[in-house]
């Protein structure tokens, strides 16, 4: 049987970069490895292009998301090649449910509006984080000069993404892992815990990490992600 690739997909207001430390940690031991740019022009439409990205894939393949593409991954996931799936600070939907529904359930605890809007041509438009609050609300256990970084290197998300519907829920067939941080500020903690005990993961939270765990305890997450390959390819074997 093939060797899992695992896919790791960014969410919104990052980049693939975001991975680099995680990637890092799981391609010294040699593993396949992917890590895609994600358009972030809704639900449907990244989960289609993830999609794309995984029938070129040759054997089973882990995929990963963050934040919101955690509901990406779990309508990309009932991809017949897909022998399981990781939340890192990520959505979890139902079939039929938004990001927007999870978090009227509970909110984000970071106050106020700190979402821009940025008009578009057709009349839609992208949501990008005030530069001057990225740190504090994303990252603040992330270094001052990468924070500051990523602050200015954002990328836009449609902002009717929030309000798609999950297509489908994968974690309903798939085994599932889970790891977010317990001081996390745009998805709650109680959300997390809620929609991963909802899904059946195997979770585990890191005390006081922010919602870009990945960057901060890269180690953490990578050996995460390292169990959920090894459980997979057991059970695709068993």
């Amino acid at each position: 049987m093939s060797k899992s690739t695992i896919v790791l997909v960014h969410g919104a207001f990052g980049d693939a970069s975001s991975w680099r430390p995680v990637f890092d940690r799981l391609a010294a031991e040699d593993d396949n490895i992917l890590a895609v740019a994600a358009p972030l022009r809704g639900v449907a439409a990244d989960a289609a292009y993830v999609a794309a990205v995984i029938e070129q894939i040759d054997g089973p393949v882990v995929l990963v998301g963050h934040s919101y593409s955690g509901a990406v991954i779990t309508v990309a996931g009932a991809s017949e090649k897909v022998s399981g799936l990781v939340y890192v600070a990520g959505f979890a939907p139902e079939q039929g449910e938004s990001i927007a529904d999870l978090q009227a359930r509970f909110p984000s605890l970071a106050m106020g509006n700190f979402l821009q809007p940025t008009p578009l041509p057709d009349g839609t438009a992208e949501l990008t984080v005030d530069p001057r609050r990225f740190q504090a609300i994303f990252c603040a256990d992330v270094p001052d000069a990468d924070a500051a970084f990523l602050a200015r290197a954002q990328r836009p998300l449609l902002a009717t993404a929030f309000g798609e519907p999950a297509t489908a829920a994968a974690w309903r067939a798939k085994p599932s892992w889970a790891v977010f941080g317990t001081a996390d500020q745009p998805i709650a903690p109680q959300l997390h815990r809620f929609s991963y005990q909802r899904a059946g993961s195997t979770v585990t939270a890191v005390d006081g990490a922010s919602h870009f765990l990945m960057l901060s305890q890269p180690d953490i997450v990578s050996d995460v992600i390292r169990d959920a390959a090894t459980a997979s390819m057991s059970t695709m074997a068993a």
